[in-house]
């Protein structure tokens, strides 16, 4: 055969991103015909004085009358399928990327995070516009020669810490910005910065003691004292956080010694042939860049501040910390302009803001499509009949007669599955713990073990479900498909799995 010849033979490539959605999407509108729909019609006061949902208050008895679902007489289970398409802003298959981007509130998904991701990448292309970061890098790697490697457990350790103490998610989002450049320069890809930004954040926030947006909602629902269980939580965190700074630490190693084993090796081409050029120029660390990164610095400190200080609860959240970058990017354009960074002028800073945001209107997409998948299964409210209802309602009857360490186990799966679907941690454990809780005490395990189970399977799955805005933010900050993220990412996904199960069934042999 000569070398002109095809074999016929054809490579699989990994779909989209947006197709993987739209697959998910129809099968999220096929089970709208199988699974009948639910509801949870009363409320109870949890221990902590929230208004939470009764779970003996299920019913999914519904018919049909002239568009709404009533309480069917004769006692039969009805579904609710999807139409094709709705109009005058109904909700339809068709309709799920304009109702997800449409959907929410400034405070979350869609439309806060879409914002949030917009004016982030806006005030950050104003950065990167400067040199600023560029500039840095080079200073660092010229200065840092062959001791790069040292900054992946230092950072590694500061993500998670930030992940278990205050529930840093969407936060990663501006970091992996900065990050990712500067590890793909230092010889690494895009995986080792997503590494050792959002996954580390989520490693922290699944195995924390004192998250008050994930772990201090679930036992104040559950009645359990809160901060209660922290000695064995802590020690949870720092095994789980040596286990992905050596996991980050050996791919790193190995992905710098052969660049083409990464499956970020095409796409961090972009962020290669940047480096190259800045690369190729004797870039000279300036005071006007100085002036810039110590603008990036405060801002950092800023978001902290306020995040530990207020908390969520105050309000200080998604628009407070857009402003914050906002404002950073405003200072960073005046100090480009006055000090001439880059050949920078002050339109140049509009044209950078206006190309940074420009670049992420994909992710900002991909959040508005995940939040899609949700609204056609009939949204997640606990008070509107929808197919989450009586999957949440199904399993909590499934677990009633099994043996404990199983119950527990099949409590963290479920955890795992759930987050899929709602994954909002202060949400989710809204929607399950109240029926979690007292479940653990029919099947003989702590109702510390069913917080315990939550908080593992809502924290390890946020790495992998294309549902999560934040996890598709940074991977559009990275430029890499989720399908690519996926094929890398299921084997660490499955370690944690298996190492959360060990705890799992450690804190039902000891009592926890």
């Amino acid at each position: 055969m000569s070398s002109g010849e095809k074999t016929g033979k054809r490579t699989w490539r990994m779909p989209d991103t947006y197709i993987i959605i739209f697959l998910v999407v129809i099968f999220a509108a096929l089970l709208t015909w199988l699974v009948p729909v639910g509801v949870f019609t009363g409320t109870q006061e949890a221990p902590n004085g929230k208004t939470v949902l009764d779970p003996l208050s299920y019913t999914n008895l519904f018919v049909e009358s002239d568009g709404e679902l009533v309480a069917d007489p004769a006692g039969v289970t009805h579904t609710k399928p999807i139409a094709l398409f709705e109009p005058f802003g109904g909700m339809g298959l068709l309709n799920y990327v304009f109702e997800g981007l449409t959907s929410g509130s400034k405070w979350g998904t869609a439309v806060g995070i879409i914002a949030f991701i917009l004016i982030a990448g806006g005030s950050f292309g104003i950065v990167l516009r400067t040199g600023a970061v560029e500039a840095g890098i080079m200073a660092m790697i010229r200065k840092t020669k062959g001791k790069e490697v040292l900054l992946i457990p230092l950072l590694f350790l500061v993500f998670s810490l930030g992940g278990a103490v205050f529930g840093m998610g969407e936060e990663a989002i501006p970091f992996a910005m900065i990050i990712i450049p500067i590890v793909i320069a230092m010889g690494y890809d895009a995986i080792t910065g997503i590494l050792i930004t959002y996954v580390a954040t989520q490693i922290g926030f699944a195995t924390s003691w004192m998250n008050p947006f994930s772990v201090a909602i679930a036992q104040g629902v559950a009645g359990v004292p809160l901060m209660s269980g922290a000695p064995f939580r802590i020690i949870m965190w720092i095994f789980f956080t040596a286990v992905g700074i050596g996991f980050t630490w050996l791919y790193a190693h190995r992905v710098k010694k052969n660049p083409q084993l990464s499956v970020s090796y095409k796409s961090d081409d972009f962020f290669r042939e940047d480096f190259r050029e800045k690369d190729s120029v004797d870039m000279k660390f300036s005071l006007g860049h100085i002036l810039v990164l110590l603008t990036v610095l405060g801002a950092v400190i800023w978001v902290v501040w306020g995040v530990v200080s207020y908390g969520v609860g105050n309000g200080y959240y998604i628009p407070s910390i857009a402003t914050v970058f906002f404002i950073m990017g405003l200072v960073a354009a005046i100090i480009g302009g006055i000090f001439k960074l880059n050949g920078m002028t002050f339109n140049d800073g509009a044209a950078a803001f206006r190309s940074g945001a420009s670049d992420l209107v994909g992710a900002a997409l991909v959040v508005g499509m995940a939040k899609g998948i949700i609204l056609v299964m009939g949204g997640d409210s606990t008070g509107d009949p929808n197919i989450l209802n009586t999957i949440l309602h199904g399993m909590g009857s499934v677990l009633a007669g099994m043996p404990e360490a199983l119950s527990a186990w099949f409590m963290y799966l479920f955890q795992s599955v759930f987050n899929f679907f709602v994954v909002s941690g202060s949400g989710q454990a809204a929607l399950t713990m109240p029926l979690m809780g007292p479940l653990a005490e029919i099947v003989g395990v702590t109702k510390q073990v069913a917080v315990l189970a939550f908080q593992l399977g809502d924290g390890f799955t946020n790495l992998i479900v294309p549902t999560s805005g934040c996890l598709m933010g940074v991977l559009g900050v990275a430029r890499l498909d989720w399908g690519n993220w996926a094929k890398f990412q299921i084997k660490f996904q499955g370690l944690l799995a298996l190492l959360g199960t060990a705890f799992i069934i450690i804190a039902v042999i000891t009592g926890f």
